[in-house]
């Protein structure tokens, strides 16, 4: 029977975990500290300057993109820069209506309400926050059935951050009330450098310029994967090594964890293996694929999936799942899927 695989305890998944609470005291707190994403950071500090200029709060923010890339760090920073407190919460742990109205009536004037996954609000939810966002007006009513009435409620002007890895998902009306919308791309390997050099001088991790870059390149262009490996890879030194993070120490300790050099682990080797050898390299349907490698076909198309299509070793057809010629080399399979000599 084939084992399964631990998903939990995934070095490489970006999903943020009980081992990354550390990575709160590696946030930036301000833009000039904040590594990467250069667009994103012209045009919010253009909104913020005149917001500010203006006396007024800046406009509500929709930040998007995969997880792992920055988003409730740029919603610290939102806060710090504009001089106002964050709160903070997500869209599950927000149930009801009232849930709501007590978050947005303990707002001071300027304050940032941080909503991370708000696409995962429900419908109703979602009707409060409407006049919320629009008019700084909360509607409330009071009692049941005929004798029910509403009351409006004044709010301060406030800034409604929301963080979403599924822009797909989000509602046409909530959408259009958010007045900055930014996309948070994968980093570059020569950025994620840059980040793992920071994070190593704060938790005085001993690392050169070429260990760095070789835990760059396998973090799949995203921070956060990057900073648990440098944890990881830091254990490996200081037990096996003299404590310093070269591009040798950092290439054994990877190979320990079962991560090449594009960032696959054993699942995303264990995934196109089986599609090559037991479907010809595909197409599959996702539910076939997923009884074939005993995991669940939602975690697949949203947690395996993305990266190797973003780095073209997987396709997505009318038919099914295809593994491309690029996949194929980087495994040492011939198109046949033998192993290439």
């Amino acid at each position: 029977m084939e084992q399964e695989f631990d998903f939990e305890n995934r070095i490489v998944s970006a999903e943020f975990s009980g081992e990354d609470a550390a990575e709160v005291s590696l946030r930036p707190k301000c833009l000039e500290e904040y590594i990467g994403q250069a667009k994103v950071k012209e045009n919010l500090s253009i909104y913020m300057d005149a917001a500010k200029k203006r006396g007024e709060s800046l406009d509500h923010v929709l930040l998007y993109g995969p997880p792992g890339l920055g988003k409730t760090t740029l919603a610290g920073i939102i806060a710090n820069e504009m001089g106002v407190n964050l709160r903070v919460t997500s869209g599950p742990a927000i149930e009801k209506q009232g849930d709501l109205a007590a978050l947005l009536t303990a707002l001071s004037p300027g304050d940032v309400l941080f909503i991370d996954e708000i696409h995962r609000l429900s419908r109703a939810v979602e009707e409060i926050l409407y006049p919320a966002m629009e008019d700084y007006g909360l509607d409330i009513i009071i009692g049941k059935g005929p004798s029910a009435r509403s009351i409006r409620l004044d709010l301060p002007k406030f800034t409604l951050v929301g963080a979403t890895t599924r822009s797909g998902l989000l509602s046409a009306p909530l959408r259009d009330r958010f007045g900055v919308l930014l996309r948070l791309e994968l980093y570059t390997p020569q950025e994620l450098a840059q980040i793992i050099e920071r994070s190593a001088a704060i938790l005085g991790i001993a690392i050169d310029r070429a260990g760095a870059l070789e835990i760059a390149a396998r973090s799949r262009g995203t921070p956060r994967i990057a900073n648990r490996l440098l944890k990881r890879v830091r254990d490996v030194a200081q037990v096996q090594f003299d404590g310093v993070i070269t591009q040798s120490v950092a290439k054994q300790a990877l190979k320990r964890f079962e991560i090449d050099e594009l960032g696959l682990d054993e699942f995303d080797r264990r995934m196109l293996t089986a599609i090559i050898e037991m479907y010809n390299g595909g197409p599959v349907g996702v539910d076939t694929l997923a009884a074939a490698v005993n995991e669940d076909a939602a975690t697949i198309e949203d947690v395996y999936e993305p990266y190797l299509m973003q780095i073209g070793f997987l396709s997505r057809t009318a038919r099914g799942r295809c593994v491309t010629p690029a996949a194929y080399k980087h495994l040492g399979l011939t198109m046949n899927g033998q192993q290439m000599l």
